[in-house]
């Protein structure tokens, strides 16, 4: 449910970063973030704590704390752009888990950040997929969706954004599960969960393998939702929207 552009690469600090977030330790990483001044290192902060939101509905105010910190060191379009993104991908997350409706917020918020970033900006990726999500979540939108993943896609791949690939494979696939594509569907949901695997995206891999589910056959399908339980229950009923999706395995 939500995509991220790159992962850890070289860099020390980053590759703790990632190890945390990956664990759905988000919190542990962004306080790694915090003694870092700039642009970049507050928005990737408020980027893990909307991110937080997202898979376990709590943490509201410290999100919003990140935000309007990155907002205010903003100087850059791309920047600017960034925080913009967030900023719609954190009301997008509060109207989705019915906390508060703030879809009118989420589709403001990603207008001023497509007008802020450029078509080539690597933000770009992300924000198309977020524009996808809004479509297909609180528009009712699939097509238009579809056609917003499929650009996220695109760029992901251009700028090498690994982790959004499998986000948008994911999002492409269950959209080709509802149209009756099974074999799309299926080949979708396997990318998915081939990339998080081999990056080692741990709190991302039970959604990847419950999704997977949805477009196998038994006793495939009790197999997937078996691993997916078990990776679900290893990280304390993270992500918690996946609970509903369990419950039948789980309590089996």
């Amino acid at each position: 449910m939500s995509g991220s552009g790159s992962t850890a690469g070289d860099d020390p600090l980053q590759t703790a970063v990632w190890r945390l977030r990956s664990r759905g330790c988000w919190t542990d990483a962004a306080a790694l973030l915090a003694p870092h001044p700039g642009a970049a290192p507050s928005l990737q902060r408020a980027s893990l704590l909307v991110e937080r939101c997202l898979f376990t509905g709590v943490g509201w105010p410290d999100a919003e704390d990140a935000l309007r910190v990155a907002e205010a060191t903003a100087r850059e379009d791309d920047e600017r752009g960034g925080a913009a993104s967030e900023r719609g991908h954190l009301a997008y997350a509060a109207t989705i888990l019915g906390v508060r409706d703030r879809a009118d917020e989420a589709r403001a918020a990603l207008g001023r950040a497509a007008a802020l970033l450029a078509p080539t900006a690597p933000g770009r990726p992300l924000l198309d997929f977020r524009r996808g999500l809004i479509a297909e979540h609180l528009s009712d939108s699939p097509q238009s969706a579809v056609a917003a993943y499929r650009r996220a896609h695109a760029g992901a791949t251009a700028h090498g954004q690994t982790l959004l690939l499998s986000f948008t494979w994911r999002h492409l696939a269950g959209l080709a599960l509802r149209e009756g594509e099974l074999a799309e569907a299926r080949h979708g949901f396997g990318e998915s969960l081939r990339i998080r695997e081999e990056l080692g995206y741990l709190v991302g891999t039970a959604p990847a393998l419950a999704a997977l589910a949805e477009a196998e056959p038994e006793p495939e399908a009790s197999r997937l939702r078996a691993e997916a339980g078990r990776l679900f229950r290893l990280l304390d009923g993270v992500p918690t929207w996946l609970a509903a999706q369990l419950a039948p395995s789980t309590a089996a």
